[in-house]
């Protein structure tokens, strides 16, 4: 990982000219000073298809903003199947639970090439002291994170495995997630929606 001061991506001195980190809102009602003043250093972070960010239980004392690619965050069954809970895409930000002291609670792995911030949790506290705004913002980031947990949760774990799947490929479609969406395997898929890869190919077919 190669560590990048918050200056230089303020700045946009980095090589991503729009790196998501300086026009997300996370860090929206944040000055240039306020990046000054901060010398711990952020990481950039570069991952392949199938590479893992971090694992299930693991603790770390960072939290992730994506600034492009798509991940997937996997957890296990106690059978030890899997699920994809949720898909991040550009500016998405995720291991929140480290804010407050807590393992990572998910899996995160990469579905295509991509490109992250690694922000100490530290800076995120001597910033939120500094910035109340940016707790606000976090705070909305949780909001929206188990609202899409909650929709998960409704359409993909509810149903006939046909109406799961176009569900599945419906949002997958939607114009939103335009030039954000993988080509998914029939194994990812059948981690979304609760089914086997064999009951996902039979439908498909």
């Amino acid at each position: 990982m190669k560590p990048i001061s918050l200056h230089e991506i303020w700045m946009g001195e980095t090589k991503c000219r729009h790196c998501a980190v300086r026009n997300s809102a996370l860090f929206a009602g944040l000055q240039e000073a306020d990046f000054r003043h901060i010398h711990q250093p952020i990481k950039d972070v570069t991952l392949a298809p199938e590479d893992m960010l971090y694992r299930t239980h693991e603790r770390g004392g960072a939290l992730f903003t994506l600034r492009s690619g798509v991940m997937k965050l996997l957890q296990y069954l106690p059978d030890g199947s899997q699920r994809i809970v949720r898909l991040l895409k550009d500016s998405d930000v995720l291991g929140l639970e480290a804010l407050v002291g807590q393992p990572y609670q998910h899996d995160a792995i990469a579905l295509t090439h991509c490109e992250i911030c690694a922000i100490p949790v530290s800076v995120i506290e001597r910033l939120g002291h500094e910035r109340p705004e940016l707790y606000r913002e976090l705070m909305a980031r949780w909001q929206q994170a188990l609202s899409e947990a909650d929709a998960w949760l409704t359409q993909f774990t509810t149903g006939t495995a046909r109406q799961r799947v176009a569900r599945l490929l419906l949002r997958l479609a939607c114009p939103e997630q335009d030039n954000h969406s993988p080509l998914l395997g029939r194994e990812d898929m059948g981690a979304m929606v609760g089914l086997t890869t064999e009951t996902v190919s039979r439908t498909i077919a």
